[in-house]
Order: structure tokens, then C-alpha cells, then sequence
């Protein structure tokens, strides 16, 4: 309709163009006839009768000679009025079709975006915001450990909007990859809204940062208080490190090494992350020494960054063996409860109708899945959560009202799941991609719901697409010579932007447009 619409304009515009000519070519015959008239008509008149001689004759011979002038004069001026006004509506016509901007004559509306480009600004806005929201995470950590909860409750508040926000952009998201909706115009419409709602988590952020800066004055007089809290944190972590390598070994000695593989690496990432903060540390002091503020807030940002992983790490140890020695105590009791559950069904106390041979299927898989377990208990060393997640899986195929330990064995397992691949995304997210954070933020709205099977589920793919897509990031710096000790897991983390040969700048509480902020970098 709008193309209709501009060639009906175009011609319009030229028609009234056409006629200006016409009406000035008018005019110019018209003053041409009045010219030539004069003339034509000279020799033609009717002789005048004889008048007497002297007074009279004068008089008639000035009353030819003014008509003679009249004739002329008024014709040149409708000509010459006639020249003006066209050229006057031609000049005004031109004018107003170089400065008009309507659509149609000058502007062009850009080009409706594919549906693959609008997947990828999806795509991409998903791990934008994600990775915005973790990052104001960790930097909070360390503004809370030193300012009450009065100063801070502004950027808790807009973080808390931020995660709102990128909860419901992952539910469009998801929804969208399972096929809802349907129609081209509505899946169109919910890329829109992925998008809208990530800029507007970001924006939250950016709305906020300048605030927090103000109140932390990291170029000014409240970096040396922040460098304190970084180093202390830093101290506590180091000796934790080396109590975790103690746990991770201690564990490796009573459980397969499928229990222990979550965490497989932790400690030695743990340690990469402590010697990069040590050099940031170093370089914040030297250049507050030397009065150059920005420079100082930049490294003590990454060293930030860097606790907070490394710290992340020691936890993931430490939750694990926790986790691992409850669901150990907790395997006996899942094992007579779901018993009970066994029995239950064998008496039709299955929650929705089975034929014979669907029952007489799940109750054997059910039999199966507890004699093995039994035969672990008693061989040693096992995978205690394994054992835990098959109870409750062979207990929920039966269908039946349950509750009790094989209820708790499913949950523990559920958020074992889920905080572990919570934590792998945290500290590798620079190599992540937006599947991995989509199926993990579902398999929290499972958890949350009380649905821990799906939970554990999803928590579990979300963890393979997240090791797959770290394998195919890869070192980018392997190879290189001189790259500062840390370095690539530092990039790996997200806890450089890797802009610069050097790695920087370091990211910060904000989103899209001031998490950079501080930045120690020299650009290339």
C-alpha cells in the first residue's frame, strides 16, 4: 500500500508541475497576441473624418500615440507576471521535495530483519544480559561486605529487576526453540520480545552504575578500604584452596570418580584465578601509588572478578562433598521407602491407570534398580548421588502417591544438579552459549516449582551443553608468548572482555553500556 501510495504522490507531483508550464506558456501567448495585435491592426482601421486644421488635429494625433503606448505596456506586464508566478510555484514545488522527509519521496524504511537475523540478536541479547547480571552479581558481593544494606539496597533492587527480566526473556526463548507459537507473525513477535526484555535487564543495570560508583569512589579516597576487603577475601580463599585439594582427594578415595567429576579441575582453576588476582592486586597498588586512579579501580576490578571465581570454585568443592556425605546417610532410607512404593503399586496404588504389562515393566525395572544399588553399597566405592537419582527415578515410573526419603533423594539430587551447572556457567561463561543458559534457567523454574526430576534433567543437559560449548572455545591464548599468568581462564570467566591484547577492561556492575567502565587496558 505505501509503494501505491508514493507513485500516486510522484505523479501528483509532477501533474502540478505540467500545469505551472502550461499556465506560464498560456501567459506568454496571451502577451505575444497583445503585442502583435497592435500591429496587425495598425493599417486596418477606419479612416478618421477630416477635422479642421490646428488645435484639433493635435489633439487627435496624441490620443493615437498614447493608445499605441497603452497597448504595449499592458501585455508585457501580463507576461512578465505570468513568467513570475510559474517560476515562483516551479522554485517552491522543487524546494519543498528536496527538504521533505516524509516516506515515499527522501527516506527509505529499513529493511524488515530476517527471521535467522532476529534469532541472532536474540541470541546474542540472552548472553549479553546473563553475562551482565552475574558479573553485577560478583562485584555486589564485595560493595555489600563493606557498606550496609541501607546504601546498597538501590542496586540489590535493580539487580533483583534485572534477573526478573532475564527469567522471562529465557521462558520466550524457550518456547520459541519447542515451537509455540506457531504463527510466523507471533514467533516474529517473541524474538522481539527476547530481545526487549534483555535491554531492558541491562538498562536496570546501566540505570544504577554511575550510583554505585559514586558510593564506592574507587578513583578516589574509597579504594584503599576496597583493596583491603579484596585482600582479605583473597587470604581466606587461599587457605580454603588448600583444605578443598585435601577434600577432593579424601573424596577420591570413597566415591567412583563419576561422583566426583562436577567438580574435576576446580582446585588447579581455583589457583589460576588466585594468581591472576594476586598481579591485579599488585598493579591496583602500584598504580594508586602513582596517583593514576582509573588505572588502579581497572586491576583491582579484575582482581574482584577473580576472587569471586575462585571463590565460586572452593564452594563448588566444598557443596559437592557436603552433598555427596548427606546423600550417602540418605541412601538406606530411599532404598526402604522405595520399597514401600514397590508394594504400593503392586497393589494398585499407582496415580493414573497402567495396563498389566506397563505395571509389570516398571515394577521390574523398579526391583532391578534397588538390587543394584544394594550390590554398590556392598562393593564400594559408589557415586551416592547416582544411586539417589535412580531410587527416585524407578520410584516416580511407578506412578505412585509418594513422599519420605525417595521425595528428599529427588530434591537433593535436583539441586546438586542445578547449583553445579550454575557454578560451571559462572566461571566459564565466557565460552558459553545461550542454550546452556536458557535450559539452566528452566531447570531453576522446575526446582522452584517442585518438579525435581524434570529439574535434575534439565540442570544435566544444561551442564553437557556447557562443557561441549568450553571444548570448542578453546585457549585463545595458547601458544602465545609473554600472556600474563591467569590470563586465559580470567577471559575464560568473563572476567575480561578480551577487547585489548592485554585482555581488558575488566567487566563491572552494570549492562551493556557501562559494565567496561573501568578499564586499565591501552587499546590496540
Amino acid at each position: 500500500m505505501r509503494s501505491s501510495l508514493i507513485r500516486r504522490r510522484s505523479r501528483h507531483a509532477k501533474a502540478h508541475i505540467w500545469v505551472r508550464v502550461a499556465l506560464a506558456v498560456l501567459g506568454a501567448l496571451v502577451g505575444a497576441g497583445w503585442l502583435v495585435l497592435p500591429v496587425m491592426t495598425a493599417g486596418a482601421r477606419d479612416p478618421l473624418p477630416a477635422s479642421p486644421a490646428g488645435t484639433v488635429a493635435s489633439a487627435s494625433a496624441a490620443q493615437q500615440d498614447g493608445t499605441s503606448a497603452a497597448d504595449l505596456v499592458l501585455p508585457l506586464v501580463a507576461v512578465v507576471a505570468a513568467v513570475v508566478l510559474a517560476g515562483y510555484g516551479y522554485l517552491r514545488r522543487t524546494r519543498r521535495a528536496r527538504t521533505r522527509t516524509t516516506p515515499g519521496t527522501v527516506s527509505v524504511a529499513p529493511p524488515t530483519p530476517t527471521p535467522a537475523d532476529s534469532e541472532r540478536q536474540a541470541r546474542a541479547a540472552l548472553v549479553l544480559a546473563d553475562d551482565c547480571v552475574r558479573t553485577s552479581r560478583e562485584e555486589l558481593s564485595f560493595v555489600r561486605e563493606r557498606f550496609p544494606d541501607a546504601e546498597t539496597e538501590p542496586f540489590v533492587h535493580a539487580l533483583r529487576a534485572a534477573e526478573t527480566e532475564l527469567a522471562a526473556a529465557c521462558a520466550i526463548w524457550r518456547r520459541y526453540e519447542q515451537g509455540v507459537p506457531e504463527d510466523a507473525v507471533a514467533r516474529r513477535q517473541a524474538l522481539v520480545g527476547v530481545i526487549g526484555r534483555c535491554a531492558e535487564a541491562g538498562r536496570r543495570l546501566d540505570a544504577e552504575s554511575a550510583e554505585l560508583d559514586r558510593l564506592r569512589e574507587l578513583e578516589g579516597p574509597g579504594l584503599a578500604g576496597a583493596l583491603e576487603t579484596a585482600e582479605g577475601r583473597f587470604r581466606e580463599l587461599a587457605g580454603r584452596t588448600v583444605t578443598a585439594e585435601d577434600t577432593l582427594t579424601a573424596l577420591h578415595d570413597h566415591c567412583t570418580p563419576t561422583a566426583t567429576a562436577p567438580v574435576t579441575g576446580y582446585v588447579e582453576q581455583a589457583k589460576d584465578r588466585l594468581v591472576f588476582a594476586t598481579v591485579q592486586l599488585n598493579e591496583a597498588r602500584q598504580a594508586a601509588d602513582a596517583g593514576d586512579g582509573g588505572r588502579a579501580a581497572g586491576h583491582l576490578r579484575a582482581a574482584e572478578g577473580a576472587v569471586a571465581q575462585a571463590g565460586v570454585l572452593v564452594t563448588g568443592v566444598e557443596r559437592l562433598a557436603a552433598q555427596l556425605e548427606e546423600a550417602a546417610r540418605l541412601v538406606p532410607a530411599a532404598l526402604t521407602g522405595a520399597e514401600s512404593a514397590i508394594a504400593a503399586a503392586r497393589q494398585g496404588g499407582s496415580r493414573k491407570p497402567l495396563t498389566s504389562g506397563e505395571l509389570h515393566a516398571r515394577l521390574a525395572h523398579a526391583d532391578g534398580v534397588l538390587a543394584a544399588v544394594r550390590e554398590e553399597l556392598t562393593a564400594g566405592p559408589y557415586d551416592p548421588l547416582d544411586a539417589l537419582r535412580r531410587i527416585a527415578r524407578a520410584v516416580e515410573r511407578l506412578e505412585t502417591v509418594h513422599g519420605g526419603a525417595p521425595r528428599a533423594a529427588a530434591l537433593l539430587v535436583a539441586r546438586s544438579s542445578v547449583t553445579g551447572a550454575d557454578e560451571f556457567v559462572a566461571v566459564h561463561r565466557g565460552g558459553v552459549g545461550p542454550e546452556v543458559r536458557v535450559r539452566l534457567a528452566e531447570a531453576e523454574r522446575e526446582l522452584g516449582a517442585d518438579r525435581p526430576d524434570q529439574a535434575d534433567a534439565l540442570a544435566r543437559e544444561a551442564r553437557d551443553l556447557a562443557e561441549r560449548d568450553v571444548r570448542a572455545h578453546g585457549n585463545p591464548y595458547a601458544g602465545t608468548d609473554g600472556v600474563e599468568p591467569g590470563l586465559a581462564g580470567a577471559v575464560l570467566g568473563g572476567v575480561l572482555l578480551a577487547e585489548h591484547q592485554d585482555g581488558g577492561p575488566p567487566t563491572s556492575y552494570g549492562g551493556p553500556e557501562t559494565r567496561s567502565r573501568h578499564d586499565f587496558s591501552t587499546p590496540t
